[in-house]
């Protein structure tokens, strides 16, 4: 399903919006030929509730720093919060970023530009305690340029891959699910992006998503299968997904995602977002990239791991988002045959 997303955040005042509501942009950025660092970034705004809050992790090679922000929607500008600010130059083309002084050593000022169409799509979900989720997203892949400074240290940055993620609605994704996979795998002429969920029975609950050629063509993705290696902590290791479009291509895919972090449970993913915590509130810890931290152990296993990816003898990088339950009654089962 591809149309016109309104790219810029609704303003704070929009009446008539459901308790739940929520409106966010998440960004990723990492070197196109490289395993470090990864970058990820996001803010959401929950104008029922009077709330704005964001995050930024940095992943390295053996830690991945957290911040974590949040303040009353009502007290800023509608451009900026906390260490964050943001402006839509061109809506589904070109977002600038800044983020400042904060605890983690980790600011940037960054211009990302679209080098694919975006899918849009919806989501329609009915969860297990009865609420409904409802909300349209989009995701599209581009390049960076810019600055970006960890720990005093300044760097130029021209042409890292960067997939960003709009969603807009109301989003309760409680009980039911087995496997969730955001997949954004980047090769030099295209994107490779889905989205699907399995409940703990197996069962497809959701796909949808396409190939994004930079020649401007969107191909839909109508099949995946996988056949992917968790380890006894639930991290993902390595595996190969093949990916049916609509015009018949076939894409085989391997994966190595032995690369540790992306844990979005730093992002506040673990149920903490559109939550009040009152004006400028700030928080940030570190986990240690050594086996102590997993998904079993944090409070949600969603993991946005930086990963190689190879097709057809092209390599490429990209963010491969997952989660299993930690339900006793689940298994995860290939679908690959």
């Amino acid at each position: 399903m591809t149309k016109t997303f309104h790219d810029a955040l609704l303003a704070p005042d929009t009446p008539g919006l459901p308790e739940r509501f929520f409106d966010r942009f998440v960004f990723n950025l990492h070197p196109a030929d490289a395993s470090s660092p990864s970058i990820l970034f996001g803010l959401g705004t929950y104008p029922p509730k009077d709330v704005v809050d964001g995050f930024a992790i940095l992943v390295t090679g053996t830690e991945q720093r957290n911040l974590r922000f949040s303040t009353e929607l009502s007290a800023t500008d509608g451009t900026s919060a906390g260490p964050i600010s943001w402006h839509l130059v061109e809506p589904m083309r070109t977002w600038r970023v800044v983020l400042g002084p904060n605890p983690t050593g980790l600011e940037f000022d960054l211009t990302w530009r679209a080098r694919t169409p975006a899918w849009t799509g919806e989501v329609r979900v009915t969860n297990d305690d009865g609420t409904s989720s409802s909300f349209t997203h989009l995701f599209q892949s581009g390049r960076y340029s810019g600055t970006l400074s960890i720990d005093g240290r300044r760097q130029r940055i021209e042409g890292w891959y960067g997939q960003r993620d709009r969603s807009r609605g109301v989003r309760t994704m409680s009980g039911g699910q087995g496997l969730h996979i955001w997949y954004q795998a980047q090769f030099p002429d295209r994107s490779i992006g889905f989205l699907l969920v399995e409940t703990r029975e197996h069962e497809r609950l959701l796909l949808e998503g396409a190939v994004m050629h930079e020649s401007g063509r969107l191909d839909r993705i109508v099949d995946v299968h996988h056949d992917l290696r968790f380890d006894e902590h639930l991290d993902l290791k390595s595996g190969t997904v093949e990916v049916t479009t609509e015009r018949g291509v076939v894409y085989v895919v391997d994966t190595d995602a032995s690369a540790a972090g992306g844990y979005m449970s730093g992002g506040g993913y673990g149920g903490h977002h559109g939550r009040p915590m009152g004006r400028d509130h700030i928080e940030h810890d570190v986990y240690p990239l050594d086996g102590s931290v997993s998904p079993r152990t944090l409070d949600s296993a969603l993991t946005d791991r930086l990963a190689s990816f190879t097709w057809n003898g092209t390599s490429g990088r990209g963010i491969f988002e997952f989660a299993l339950t930690r339900s006793r009654s689940y298994t995860y089962r290939p679908t690959l045959r």
